[in-house]
């Protein structure tokens, strides 16, 4: 490896530590501060949706931002400078990041349709370092697995999530009127899609990080929801239907691993 291709990892690296400094910073001043006068979930209270799930869930943040943390000083190490899988991913997380923080922004200062720009920018950076990792297809080490593979299904599984709520407030601030269909119909369609694109990737995938993100945050609406039966009900169902879908995928992967 050349001066300069090893210079280029060395910015890459600083960059990506960097971007999860900032994007951790931001976060936490967007609430502390708050950004607005407002927090997040002080904006997000104002919208009728359903597809929302308790405040205790919200938690998940500070074990995506501990997994981030790891991942950060992993690929800062001069052993993982030539990581080819790293080089690929570095720039379009650092990518990623800057898309969180827009959101922040966007968000607290009640841009809400422009949200959803940065929101589906966010989520598809997320599915290309998913996909360029191929979390669940190939065999990797246990300090990968556990510093890459599952900080990315961590937070790809609640960016997943937020992507759908994100939808449902700004329509709901849109006024729409649902073509007819109630809130709480259009709440249980979207739990049926999450749940479904969640079940094809613990079937396909076997990633139990991911899967479990999105149980944890279907229990979440059915706690939050419990006064609608007609979707805490359906997000309790999915929830354990989601998590069973592992004992499919799981062995699976297993067994595709041990033949690569």
């Amino acid at each position: 490896m050349g001066e300069k291709d090893v210079r280029r990892d060395v910015v890459r690296q600083v960059t990506v530590a960097l971007c999860v400094v900032i994007t951790i910073a931001v976060n936490a001043l967007a609430n502390i501060l708050p950004f607005n006068n407002l927090t997040t979930g002080e904006i997000s209270d104002r919208f009728r949706v359903y597809f929302v799930p308790a405040g205790y869930v919200f938690s998940i943040w500070g074990v995506i931002y501990l997994f981030l943390i790891g991942f950060a000083i992993y690929q800062a190490l001069s052993a993982q400078r030539g990581n080819a899988w790293l080089r690929r991913i570095g720039y379009l997380f650092a990518a990623s990041c800057a898309a969180n923080v827009l959101w922040l922004f966007l968000w607290h200062y009640e841009r809400f349709v422009f949200t959803l720009i940065a929101m589906v920018a966010l989520l598809l950076l997320l599915i290309s370092v998913y996909l360029i990792l191929g979390i669940g297809k190939r065999r990797v080490s246990t300090a990968e697995l556990l510093l890459v593979h599952v900080p990315f299904g961590i937070y790809l599984g609640w960016v997943t999530v937020a992507a759908v709520a994100n939808v449902t407030s700004v329509l709901d601030y849109l006024k729409w009127s649902g073509w007819g269909i109630s809130p709480e119909a259009w709440a249980v369609v979207m739990l049926v899609i999450g749940a479904a694109i969640a079940s094809a990737i613990s079937i396909t995938r076997g990633d139990i990080a991911y899967v479990l993100v999105i149980v944890w945050a279907f229990i979440g609406i059915a706690v939050k929801q419990s006064a609608a039966p007609v979707v805490a009900i359906p997000a309790g169902v999915l929830a354990a239907v989601v998590a069973l879908t592992l004992i499919v995928g799981v062995p699976r992967r297993r067994r595709r691993l041990q033949v690569a």
